[in-house]
């Protein structure tokens, strides 16, 4: 008899399966899936990761796959967020004594948090956006214009001025080093304020919605969109145009550290491994005989052979996967270790010490602003990935020496 490597949440409608052995899940994360399990449209079942946690609108760490209908709210407003790393040719010994420069000259190569640098970036975003940075936004530029155009709402006072740029909470940057010792860059952004503003408008134009048409809901945050619709269109537009940004923007902010790392360090190519995916985002796909929406809210495909990466935290390791395309988890894996509790507990639970302790040995800021996105505050990623290991395969395991945050 063979042993399902999911276990089963009770639901209020369709099967809720979850990749969640030893891993700690709180009611109010399950609660929230049964208040989604339940809704008409839900395709087949719910995959949950096992990073799952309580998120505002939906389920971190789930696979929510629909037909006819979308939940902007299940998607978010950090649209497109998600991971690049890339392999390089430098090994550790290439690497100085000290990582304090190139930690500051990347902080100072790339805008992040609410961070002002005079004459280079203020709070987080370009003072004059770098040629590069414009050059890329051109195409997406023309499509804003035409979106905003049907929803002023939407307009971002400067898309431009966020190409390439961090973000704050858990964006980051980091210099990682592998399990032979080659070194790696990773970071994790997403669509910054222009996928913020559409997400937000579009939430309240699906809320509004439910309000015209006397829906009622178990949250009103489950408010959404049928498709067929003019608004449903809309936002797929959006979203997928948001998508596009989030993309380009890890490419941006990719190719500035890397120019950072040559100023510092001798002469490198680029290695065999290169991975830009999203893990907040919705994708057409075929699961079970039916083409279907899948969200991946808080969650990375999986597909037999695709490339995926799974971070731990400022001071746990993280690693690069190969899917094995596990029907059940709609060809998922989680987005890295989740949060074990919430911001606020952290500040309130660890002190600034606690931090020094856990992030020994890492290049990275160690003051009470970054106390929430300390290691303690998430789960414990070995057990993550030991629940996940029918979806996914481990191909690096990567340590990190330098940490930029927002």
């Amino acid at each position: 008899m063979t042993t399902r490597s999911f276990e089963l949440i009770e639901s209020n409608g369709k099967p809720i399966k979850a990749w969640t052995r030893g891993v700690p899940v709180e009611d109010s994360a399950k609660q929230q899936l049964r208040n989604l399990s339940g809704l008409p449209f839900i395709h087949s079942h719910i995959a949950v990761m096992p990073d799952v946690h309580w998120g505002m609108g939906a389920t971190i760490g789930s696979v929510i796959a629909t037909k006819a209908a979308i939940i902007p709210a299940a998607v978010g407003v950090d649209i497109g967020c998600g991971m690049m790393a890339i392999e390089t040719t430098l090994t550790a010994s290439d690497l100085p004594d000290s990582l304090l420069a190139i930690r500051t000259s990347i902080e100072r190569a790339v805008p992040h948090g609410f961070v002002t640098t005079p004459g280079w970036a203020i709070k987080g975003g370009w003072h004059v956006a770098p040629n590069s940075a414009i050059t890329r936004y051109r195409s997406l530029g023309e499509r804003h214009a035409e979106m905003v155009a049907k929803h002023p709402k939407i307009d971002h006072k400067s898309p431009i001025s966020q190409m390439g740029t961090l973000g704050g909470g858990n964006h980051f940057i980091e210099v990682c080093l592998d399990e032979r010792d080659t070194v790696w860059v990773m970071l994790h952004s997403g669509s910054r304020g222009p996928g913020n503003i559409i997400g937000r408008y579009f939430i309240e134009k699906a809320k509004e919605d439910m309000r015209r048409h006397f829906i009622n809901l178990p949250d009103n945050d489950l408010a959404y969109l049928v498709e067929g619709t003019e608004l449903f269109d809309d936002y797929f537009e959006a979203l997928d145009w948001a998508q596009e940004y989030a993309l380009e923007n890890r490419n941006q902010m990719m190719e500035a550290v890397l120019r950072v790392l040559r100023e510092h360090l001798k002469p490198f190519a680029i290695g065999k491994h290169a991975v830009n995916c999203h893990h907040n985002y919705v994708a057409r796909e075929n699961h079970f005989g039916e083409n279907v929406m899948v969200t991946r809210k808080g969650a990375v495909r999986a597909r037999e052979g695709d490339l995926g990466i799974i971070p731990g935290s400022m001071g746990a390791r993280s690693f690069i996967v190969r899917g094995k395309g596990n029907k059940d988890s709609f060809c998922s894996c989680s987005h890295g270790a989740g949060r074990a509790m919430s911001r606020g507990d952290a500040v309130r639970r660890f002190t600034v010490e606690d931090h020094i302790e856990a992030t020994k040995g890492i290049e990275c800021r160690k003051d009470k602003d970054v106390i929430d996105e300390t290691p303690a505050a998430y789960k414990n990623i070995d057990a993550v990935m030991a629940a996940q290991a029918d979806l996914i395969e481990i191909v690096h395991t990567l340590r990190q020496v330098v940490c930029v945050k927002g």
